[in-house]
């Protein structure tokens, strides 16, 4: 989506809501989470199979919180902040890449410190942000996708509830690099079932 965002859109993340699960806040990004985004996204771990390069200074981080501010305010589509509750630190960033209105489908996005990998958060997160999705968006479909080699994040699908779909052949380009890419989705109905 492009432009001016639809008033659907702006109705819901114009006034982005704060998401509490056991463990995690999900909330606005602030200019404030620079340094504790730039101790995760300078990592090429975190980054390896991501359409973004690690980031090589807290300029770098806080010019990508700017950005994700000024969605914010504008009411687009815009991830939440992942913040941990034991000790308030900034960890990671999950939520909508996109939403198509008409169709009722979206597409998750997400990404966290490597130090957090392996303890359930981001499953934890996406099943937070599925709920929103089905209940405050109103959507029929959600979906995310990975390169295939990228097994921890489509545990992180497969844990959260989705469904994998099939693999798109060296979808995706990365630094010379062709990927396959694997799409996981998760259905209204298939939500309602669990709930």
């Amino acid at each position: 989506m492009s432009g001016v965002p639809h008033p659907k859109v702006t109705a819901i993340f114009g006034d982005l809501p704060e998401i509490r699960t056991e463990r995690l806040k999900l909330r606005r990004m602030t200019l404030e989470d620079a340094a504790d985004m730039f101790a995760y996204a300078r990592d090429p771990e975190v980054t390896r199979y991501t359409s973004w390069q690690p980031h090589r200074s807290v300029d770098e981080s806080r010019a990508f919180l700017e950005h994700a501010v000024a969605r914010h305010e504008r009411g687009d589509v815009a991830n939440w902040g992942v913040e941990l509750l034991a000790d308030r630190r900034f960890i990671g960033t999950a939520g909508y890449m996109r939403w198509d209105v008409a169709d009722r489908c979206a597409e998750l996005g997400y990404a966290i410190a490597r130090a957090h990998w392996g303890r359930g958060l981001m499953t934890e997160a996406l099943r937070a942000i599925t709920a929103f999705g089905f209940e405050e968006m109103l959507l029929n479909r959600i979906e995310a996708r990975c390169a295939a080699e990228n097994i921890g994040s489509y545990r992180v699908m497969e844990k959260a509830g989705l469904t994998y779909e099939g693999t798109l052949r060296e979808r995706y380009l990365v630094d010379g690099t062709f990927f396959d890419i694997m799409v996981y989705s998760i259905l209204r109905r298939e939500y309602d079932t669990r709930v």
